[in-house]
């Protein structure tokens, strides 16, 4: 059976992690979940595990009972770096195939670069495994009841398709949170510039009080915008309802534009 390493960035807890590996279980996979102990939202392909010599990223085996028999790990690391771990030796054969999610919001546009659940399918790519990084596009609130299950309605032929395409293929999906017979057909999408979320940084100067000076800083504030996409991007198309998939890039070069002989 094909062995499929089931990761993503909302941490071991988060419950879009359980439908994805069990759905990955019933399209005929071996199925191995290692996600990161805590939320690591934001990551994108950080590997800091494995740039400090020597460093040890602690381990620990999880009884979920959610996964149904499936085992699972919780990596003190952010899931770039546990994608690595398992195509470099960790476990007793490497991954088929890295699926990522299911992320709580959409990843759109170029913020993907900014995704711990996207950039752990880049990374398998560079490693030369082929993944699918799923996000439900739900806004920035997490939903009461999230449809996971149109999720993972996708995944077997989502699966079939992409093992037509070459190894070290990187896909990735956002799915709207409807129920599934409320979904329009799966559309093949550019990314968005951008992407729907819009950050505003608003600084706050440093405060002088009877206590001493409080430090300044920045404060975050996150809001979604589909109406400037163009059309065929992935925010236009999933704000007219439908889900989409992307085939990413893994990181590669251009020649002959800086001027400077080769």
């Amino acid at each position: 059976m094909p062995l499929a390493l089931i990761t993503n960035d909302d941490g071991i807890g988060s419950p879009g992690l359980y439908p994805l590996a069990r759905g990955a279980r019933d399209a005929g996979y071996e199925v191995i979940v290692a996600a990161p102990a805590d939320d690591a939202s934001g990551a994108g392909g950080s590997v800091r595990s494995v740039t400090e010599q020597g460093r040890t990223a602690v381990v620990e085996h999880d009884d979920i009972d959610a996964l149904d028999g499936i085992p699972a790990f919780s990596v003190a690391g952010d899931p770039a770096f546990i994608v690595h771990a398992a195509a470099r030796g960790w476990l007793a054969r490497e991954p088929d195939v890295v699926l990522s999610g299911i992320n709580i919001g959409a990843n759109t546009g170029g913020q993907v670069l900014h995704s711990g659940t996207v950039g752990a399918v880049l990374t398998g790519a560079v490693l030369g495994v082929s993944g699918i990084a799923f996000s439900l596009a739900c806004g920035v609130a997490v939903p009461e009841h999230p449809h996971w299950e149109t999720v993972t309605a996708l995944l077997p032929e989502l699966l079939e398709r992409l093992r037509g395409r070459p190894a070290g293929t990187p896909w990735t999906v956002n799915v709207p949170d409807v129920a599934p017979a409320e979904l329009p057909p799966l559309r093949e999408a550019v990314l968005c510039a951008t992407g729907a979320a819009r950050v505003r940084m608003s600084h706050r100067a440093p405060e002088r009080g009877p206590d001493g000076v409080r430090p300044g800083g920045l404060r975050t504030v996150v809001s979604e915008v589909h109406d400037e996409a163009l059309p065929g991007t992935d925010v236009a198309l999933l704000a007219a309802g439908h889900p989409t998939v992307t085939e990413l890039r893994p990181i590669g070069s251009v020649t002959g534009a800086t001027g400077y002989p080769a």
